[in-house]
This record gives structure tokens, C-alpha cells and sequence, in this order.
């Protein structure tokens, strides 16, 4: 598809970073519009023409938003709803669903007098700005990043744009204002968003912790007409978002150039003579656009440097002559760019195989007077490419960067109940994930493609993203739903495209996927195919999230091979004994690639009030629920929740109050995402994957998650940590023999695994040390425990250590475990007492050295940051939940960014399954 055809689907072009201070006459400048007021247009009757007067006044009350913010977020941080956060609040706000407010009484609660279903007619942002008298004559656009779901504009009385121009979720609009601007004086923007166009119909709410199964999407999917967040009308760990977040989700930029202006840079990069990558070719594609009445004459300066790499500066310039309204396409590759050809790269690895290196282009159009335009953005040096394997009948995809076959670890990301993330937000995230050893993150297809600070997150720390687009087996017909939806196909098509621009110059993206667990009728599932050969080509296509999503007879498979999606979901989704997924990955068939599995995960105690803020056990209820925990995710047909809960006490027996609970259920997160991932690794070689449902929370939950909504890793975070460490040694719990597996390109020599296994009385019953070295991406067996396990009876502690040839300890794990898998003598395992050290100090970060000194297993320590009595978030963890051998000690990190820090005093917290609690200052640098 030629690209001007493309470019009359939607005003498109890419919003990049500038280099231009706002301020400066004639500079290029770019301002995020944060400050609106919002006033429903059921309240407002005046048109836009009016209300995009710097002048305009009313008598009615508006309400100060900033954004980006959705409808519904505005009016909750104005007083108007409760926080739809926490508790039962979300059952005191209307539904954009009038069936679904008859059916509980929500009509009574809307804030409109005059309509009960608020969310039906379209709301109003306005704000008012000012532009400097020096940019008189210069060229002006508004851009749009994200609206939900459509959108009209006015501009100083005029109106730019209309609801048919702008739609869908996922479409970024550039605006040509300049023509409308008043320079030296005050402008006024007034947008009107209108609601979806089905809102939905919600499933049952999820008001009892004895609840049925939730259906996903609402009982009929009917969602999926739109092109929106689908999960937006309710899924079994989100509620339904009461306006659907209608509103400016993304944010809103007004950007001042001179009279030429860039559209859809991409930037390629090859390692044409892999395996070898001392040489990189580079091209830059890009659209020219003269915006003004003038004939520009210029020259388009392109300078290429390594972001931590000074001195390695590369610069190039092209003449550049463009009549009034032209659009000119240049294309700079290696064969006539000689500059383009790099030697000695440095390239962008994924977390855990090299450092995400990047690279920073900066682009100058310049004519005989000033710099017209001026932008940058970064981008990485590497390459991504997929086979697709044919295992026992069933097709495993593998992935490989520059060159190299990656084992992806991870797991899908879901967005906020309420869009309610910045970027502040979207750093700590993908640092916690990094910091987890993992090295994917899924975009799951019943969300939204995240904004740009998600994507410049993951490429700073190498975690590759796996992006499925809108579409879901619950609303598109797998399940649920219907192949004709969406309705608008051309809307959808658009926000395709420009989600493709926006996103593909991300050195993270790895893949694209047709969407979860379903395709999209073959008009579009042919467009996104299609689109991504012709718009992004440089990484592989799959046609689903899951290959039990079979596509229909005739259909073309993945690109650019052809062959079937090769990864499978599916669950399971419930607890599971970790000996069943050594079965299920020595078995293979799905667990060829396993993209979808996880099990409930409760959260430790000390957040769990901010959770459940009425904690008052409900007595008919199994304890300690009462029906806010099902709301929160803790109910049996959702969370799965009663076969956990059985199978804690089945194991560590019933709890004596919350907390016990909680920490029990910290055990079972231990072993159940340890088993996962450990299970995986074991076949390092034959499994091209696991990925979890899901890392984080969409609201304050109490399931499926690794870390909560407040940020605090739980249990299963560390242990799926320490068994995607790169060089790791763990027990095969099929035969019971000690494993260490590299994970790493590099070979591993000179390393000792050591085993030693303790009885309850914390007795040495067995003690191995065997040397050994390690190819890269090998798995390795040594010690054989079996023989222990046949003539013990009672709990076992296996205490596994791999040493460097200094004796370092590189790789620690420990396990608990018992024939007949009851854990409840652990109650009475004998007290004993850390030591604590401080070893270093920075102002972010501390080294800890913990020493068992006693005779006695320590076992399941926890440290913690802390600061008046709260756990700083998110910290930053080497490793915690710790069981340590007597005599034996350890050393961990904990790092934290500084803006968290900032007016706290942090002190450390240890406490333990038998090891008390203790507490020490700590200094900062």
C-alpha cells in the first residue's frame, strides 16, 4: 500500500522527541497542554465555535483536569464519584450500560439531574494558552496522542476536525493549526469527546466471594464493535470502567516549526554478516512535508551518535527543495550513504544476554535563515527474527536477537483500571520487570498499544515487548462475540497504521500479533498482515497470542514465514503442584511455548488494608473473606481462589489470623512460580518460552499478579527472579537431580554446585560438591538426591549453591519439601536469628550482607525498605524470601529511585518464618 494513500487515512505523523526550548523566538519548540476544564455537553449547550473563544465565559462550573485524563478520572479527582479503586466504591458510579444501571440501581447516582446514564452524550476538555508574538508566521500543529473514543476540535472559534476524522482508541492525530493561531495573544482550544459508540454490556459484578465464573468482556462481547480498550466493560480482574475512559487518555502537544515538517521517520538497521556483528548498515526513510506558501530550499542534517558511547558521532546532510504543499520521500541507506555503514556497533541486547545500548538521530531541516525543524528520538542497533519448529506434531516459534535464539521469560501486561499511569509510573514498572530477570513483557490484545514512555521505558532496559493488536477471542468470536466486529472497519484499519508508525522505531518490539486468543474477520486480519510487511517489515507477525486459535482454511500464517503461530495459552490458571509443570514441559505439546499460565497470588500482609480496606471476616464466608475480596479479585469462579485457598491449608494447615494466611500463601507463590519457570528452563533448548498471566494488577487486586498496583513484589516475584537468573543452579523435582543451566552467550567455566540436604531439626543428612563448566545456553545435570528423599519421611530442606572459581557464590535457591507434601511441622521449626550488616551506602542503594550464625535453617526471610512504618515502593530487590543453611550468609542489594526516596529517612526490616524481626538504620551517601 503506497504511503500517501496511508496518509490520507488519518492525519498521521509521528511525535518525537524535540530539541527546541519553548521560549525561544523562532526556535522549534514542542509544549505538553496539561490544564483543561471538563463539563459534560448535557450541561454546556453552546457550540464549539463558541467555546474555543480565549474570551468565552459561562455561568456553569467547570471542572480543573489535567492531562491526559479520561472523563471518568476527571470527575473522581474533582469530588463528583468515589474512588473506583478502593472497595465497593465503583458500585456508587453509573454505568455507560443503561440495561446494566437498571439491573443494580446506578442511575440514582449519576451527577446529571437530567440523565441518569452520564456517560451517553459527549463531554467538553477546554483550556486556553498562550503563544509568544515572536512565532507569528510559523507553522503550528496540535497533536493528539491517544482519544477515546471520538473526538472533534476547535481552534480560536474554528473548527479543525469532526468526529468522522477521529476515532478509535489507538490513532495519534496531527493537526494543521497554523492558519488559526493567534501569535501574541491567547488562544483556546475546546475538544469535544464523544462515548463510545456500544458501550457494552458488563457481566454480573463480581459482588460475592462465592461468585460464579466471570464471563470475559460481558456476556455477549458486544465491546468488541468498537475499537477501544475492550477490556474496559469488565474481565475477571478488572470491573467494568463505568465511562469506558472516554476522554484525552494520551497527551496533547502543540508543536512550533518552520514551514517544513517531518512525517514518519523510520529508522532500519541490519547485521548483514551475522553470526559475526562487528558491521551495521543503517537507513532513515522519512516524508518532507512544506506546510508553508513559500518555496524552502534547505538541507536535512542527520546526526547518529551511541547514547553512552562519546566520540563515535556520525553526520551526514542532503540538499532538501520542496515546492509550496510538497510532500518529498528520502530514502538513506548504506549504499548511498557511505556513513551509514558502522563499524563496531554497539548494539541493543535483551535484559539478561548484553546492554540495551542505544543510539540517539537527531534530524535538522535548515534553510539560508534558521533551523526550520528540528526533533530526535533514540533507537538500538540489533535485529529480530522467528523460525517456527515442528516438535511431536505440535509447531514451537523460536525468536532470535541479532542473531542469537533468546528463551523468552515474562508475562502480560495489563493497563490501569483508569489509564491513571505516567511516566514516572511506567519507569518503576519496567524496572521492577528487568530487575525480575525476565526479559518480555506482552501487550495483551484486550488492552491499549501504551503510550510512548512505556515503549522508551522498555528499550532503556531491555525488555523485548510483544504487542498483540485489539482483538480477543472473547469479542471477536473464539468464544464470544462476533467476526463482524468491529463494526468500522476503516476506524480500525487507521489506528493500525498509525500504531505502526508510532511504535515500530522501538528497538524493544520484537513482535506483532494479530491479537488474544482469536483473529480478526480476514478483511483486517489481512490489513494488519499486510501492513506490518509493508510498513514496518523488520520483525516477524504471528497470527494469534495462542495457536489454538487455528486459523481458518486458506488464510496465511506468520511472517514472513507462512508456517502456524507456534505459541499456545491456555493456563493453567490455577495452582499447581510444581512437580506438574516438570510434566507438562517434559511432555511438551503446548508447552512448547507456553505464552499464557499462572495461578492466583495473594499479597503480603502489610498491604493487603490497602487492598480490602474493610479487613472484617464475613463468617459465612470461608475466612477471611467477606464480598469486597471478591470484588478485588478473590472469588472462586476468578481468582480461582477456593482451590488455593484449600490447597495452603491442605498443605500448611488452617490460619491462625490474616497475616498467617497471607504468609502461608506467600509459600505457595514461592514453589508455584518457581515450578514455572524452573520447569521451563530445564529445557532451555526445547521450550521457546513462558510467559505469565500476568505481571502486574489493573487495580488494587489479590490475584495473578507479581506485583501489585501499589508496586510490591510478592513472593512468586523473587522466586520467578532467582530461576531467570542467568546462570542458575536448581533442583529438578522429576528425578531429583541438581541442575545448573546457562542461560547466558557466553561459556561459564570453573563452577562448583553444592547441595546440601537438612531435616526439619535442620540435621545434615546429605552434603555434594562437583565441579563443572558450561557451554552457552547449556543444561547441565549433576548430584542425584533421589536415594535421600526414599528414606526420609518429613519435610527436607535442599540448600543448592553454585560458586565461581573464587568461591563466590553466583547462583543461591533452596527448597522445602516433603513426600506426602504436608508442611504443617513447619510451625514448629526451632527459632533462630539473623545477622544484619550494612556493607555499602549509596544514595539509592545498599549492600546487605545476612548471616545465619546459629546451627538452626533460617528460613523464608523477608527484608523490606522501610520509612515511618511503611515499605518504601518500589524497591529493588537481588533477592529476598531467602532460606539460608546454618552458618551460611548472604549478600543483597536494594535499590530504589530516587524521586521515591525523596523526604525519607529508609531503614531495613527483617523478619522470617523463625527468625523474629529485627530492624537497622541505614545511611545514605
Amino acid at each position: 500500500m503506497r504511503k500517501e494513500i496511508l496518509l490520507s487515512l488519518a492525519i498521521i505523523q509521528v511525535l518525537l522527541t524535540t530539541t527546541g526550548i519553548y521560549g525561544q523566538p523562532g526556535s522549534v519548540k514542542q509544549v505538553k497542554i496539561t490544564d483543561f476544564s471538563l463539563q459534560s455537553s448535557s450541561v454546556v449547550e453552546d457550540p464549539g465555535e463558541e467555546i474555543s473563544n480565549a474570551d468565552y465565559k459561562s455561568n456553569i462550573y467547570w471542572f480543573p483536569v489535567t492531562v491526559p485524563s479520561t472523563v471518568l478520572w476527571g470527575l473522581v479527582n474533582n469530588g463528583v464519584y468515589p474512588d473506583p479503586y478502593q472497595g465497593l466504591n465503583n458500585m456508587y458510579i453509573p454505568d455507560a450500560s443503561d440495561e446494566f444501571n437498571k439491573q443494580y440501581n446506578l442511575e440514582q447516582y449519576s451527577h446529571l439531574p437530567d440523565d441518569p446514564n452520564p456517560w451517553k452524550k459527549p463531554y467538553w476538555y477546554r483550556t486556553t494558552f498562550d503563544v509568544p508574538a515572536s512565532d507569528k508566521g510559523r507553522n503550528f500543529q496540535l497533536i493528539f496522542k491517544g482519544i477515546n473514543y471520538r473526538a472533534a476540535v476547535w481552534v480560536n472559534g474554528s473548527q479543525i476536525t469532526d468526529s468522522t476524522q477521529m476515532a478509535g482508541m489507538f490513532a495519534q492525530y496531527s493537526l494543521d493549526v497554523s492558519k488559526f493561531i493567534r501569535a501574541g495573544e491567547e488562544n483556546a482550544l475546546a475538544v469535544k469527546i464523544y462515548p463510545l459508540d456500544y458501550p457494552g454490556l458488563p457481566s454480573k459484578e463480581q459482588l460475592e466471594a462465592l461468585g460464579d465464573f466471570y464471563p470475559n468482556g460481558g456476556p455477549t462481547g458486544d465491546i468488541g464493535k468498537n475499537v477501544t480498550m475492550l477490556c474496559s466493560v469488565g474481565w475477571d480482574w478488572i470491573p467494568p470502567v463505568r465511562d469506558r475512559n472516554i476522554g484525552l487518555w494520551l497527551p496533547v502537544y502543540l508543536r512550533t516549526t518552520g514551514g517544513v515538517t517531518f512525517a514518519d521517520p523510520m529508522v532500519v538497521t541490519e547485521l548483514p554478516n551475522l553470526p559475526d556483528t562487528g558491521t551495521a548498515k543503517i537507513s532513515l526513510n522519512m516524508t518532507l512535508k512544506n506546510q508553508s506558501q513559500e518555496r524552502k530550499d534547505g538541507t536535512l542534517s542527520v546526526t547518529i551518535s551511541p547514547e553512552n558511547f562519546p566520540g563515535r558521532t556520525i553526520s551526514v546532510s542532503r540538499p532538501a527543495s520542496l515546492v509550496p504543499g510538497e510532500l518529498l520521500s528520502l530514502d538513506m541507506n548504506s549504499s548511498n550513504t557511505e556513513e551509514f555503514n558502522i563499524s563496531d556497533p554497539v548494539l541493543w541486547w535483551p535484559n539478561g544476554h548484553g546492554k540495551p545500548n542505544l543510539y540517539r538521530i537527531r534530524l535538522q531541516y535548515s534553510d539560508a535563515s534558521e533551523i526550520v525543524n528540528d526533533t530526535s528520538f533514540v533507537f538500538g542497533i540489533r535485529t529480530v527474527s522467528t523460525k517456527a519448529v515442528q516438535v511431536n506434531k505440535t509447531w514451537r516459534r523460536d525468536f532470535y536477537v541479532n542473531g542469537r535464539r533468546v528463551h523468552l521469560t515474562g508475562g502480560a501486561w495489563v493497563p490501569d483500571m483508569l489509564l491513571n499511569r505516567d511516566s514516572a509510573r511506567y519507569d518503576h514498572e519496567m524496572q521492577l520487570c528487568r530487575n525480575a530477570n525476565i526479559n518480555l513483557v506482552r501487550i495483551w490484545g484486550g488492552g491499549v498499544t501504551p503510550c510512548d514512555e512505556f515503549f522508551d521505558a522498555a528499550d532503556r532496559y531491555g525488555l523485548l515487548v510483544w504487542s498483540d493488536f485489539w482483538i480477543t477471542g472473547d469479542t471477536q468470536g473464539e468464544f464470544k462475540g462476533s467476526p463482524d466486529w468491529p463494526l468500522e472497519g476503516e476506524v480500525f484499519k487507521s489506528n493500525v497504521v498509525n500504531t505502526i508508525y508510532r511504535i515500530r522505531n522501538h528497538a524493544s518490539l520484537l513482535v506483532w500479533t494479530g491479537g488474544n486468543e482469536g483473529h480478526a474477520r480476514r478483511e483486517l486480519y489481512d490489513f494488519m498482515r499486510n501492513s506490518i510487511t509493508e510498513l514496518d517489515g523488520t520483525r516477524p507477525f504471528i497470527p494469534s497470542s495462542s495457536g489454538f486459535a487455528e486459523l481458518p482454511e486458506g488464510w496465511p500464517g506468520a511472517w514472513p514465514d507462512g508456517l502456524p503461530t507456534g505459541v499456545y495459552s491456555g493456563g493453567p490458571y490455577i495452582w499447581q503442584d510444581p512437580v506438574s509443570s516438570y510434566n507438562r514441559a517434559i511432555t511438551a505439546r503446548d508447552w512448547v511455548f507456553k505464552d499464557e499460565t499462572g495461578l492466583p497470588s495473594m499479597v503480603p500482609y502489610n498491604i493487603l488494608p490497602r487492598i480490602i480496606p474493610n479487613l472484617v471476616w464475613d463468617k459465612k464466608l470461608p475466612f477471611p473473606l467477606n464480598n469486597s475480596w471478591g470484588y478485588h479479585d478473590a472469588a472462586t469462579g476468578n481468582g480461582r481462589w477456593d482451590q488455593y485457598y484449600k490447597e495452603t491449608i491442605n498443605r500448611f494447615g488452617e490460619p491462625s489470623s490474616m497475616e498467617d494466611l497471607c504468609d502461608k500463601m506467600q509459600l505457595m507463590n514461592a514453589v508455584g512460580y518457581q515450578g514455572i519457570f524452573e520447569a521451563a528452563g530445564h529445557k532451555l533448548n526445547d521450550i521457546g518460552g513462558v510467559m505469565l498471566w500476568k505481571l502486574n494488577a489493573a487495580f488494587p487486586s489479590v490475584v495473578w499478579q507479581v506485583y501489585d498496583w501499589y508496586l510490591q513484589p510478592n513472593a512468586g516475584y523473587y522466586f520467578m527472579q532467582n530461576a531467570c537468573e542467568p546462570v542458575h543452579i536448581q533442583l529438578n523435582l522429576a528425578n531429583k537431580k541438581v541442575t545448573v543451566l546457562n542461560r547466558t552467550y557466553n561459556p561459564v567455566s570453573g563452577v562448583t554446585a553444592s547441595v546440601e540436604v537438612f531435616n526439619l531439626e535442620s540435621e545434615s543428612l546429605y552434603k555434594e560438591e562437583k565441579n563443572l563448566s558450561l557451554t552457552p545456553s547449556e543444561v547441565k545435570e549433576t548430584t542425584s538426591i533421589a536415594s535421600v528423599f526414599k528414606k526420609t519421611e518429613g519435610i527436607l530442606f535442599v540448600v543448592l549453591n553454585l560458586k565461581d572459581a573464587s568461591g563466590k557464590v553466583i547462583s543461591h535457591n533452596a527448597y522445602w519439601m516433603s513426600s506426602n507434601n504436608d508442611f504443617k511441622a513447619l510451625s514448629s521449626l526451632p527459632e533462630t536469628k539473623l545477622k544484619a550488616e550494612l556493607i555499602t551506602a549509596g544514595k539509592t542503594e545498599w549492600t546487605i550482607r545476612i548471616t545465619n550464625n546459629s546451627d538452626k535453617i533460617a528460613f523464608f526471610t523477608r527484608c523490606q525498605l522501610m520509612s515511618e512504618g511503611e515499605e518504601v515502593l518500589p524497591s529493588l530487590w537481588t533477592g529476598n524470601y531467602i532460606t539460608l543453611a546454618p552458618s551460611e550468609s548472604i549478600l543483597l542489594t536494594a535499590d530504589c529511585p530516587a524521586s521515591v526516596l525523596e523526604g525519607k529517612n529508609p531503614y531495613l526490616r527483617i523478619s522470617g518464618w523463625n527468625t523474629g524481626n529485627q530492624e537497622i538504620a541505614l545511611s545514605r551517601e
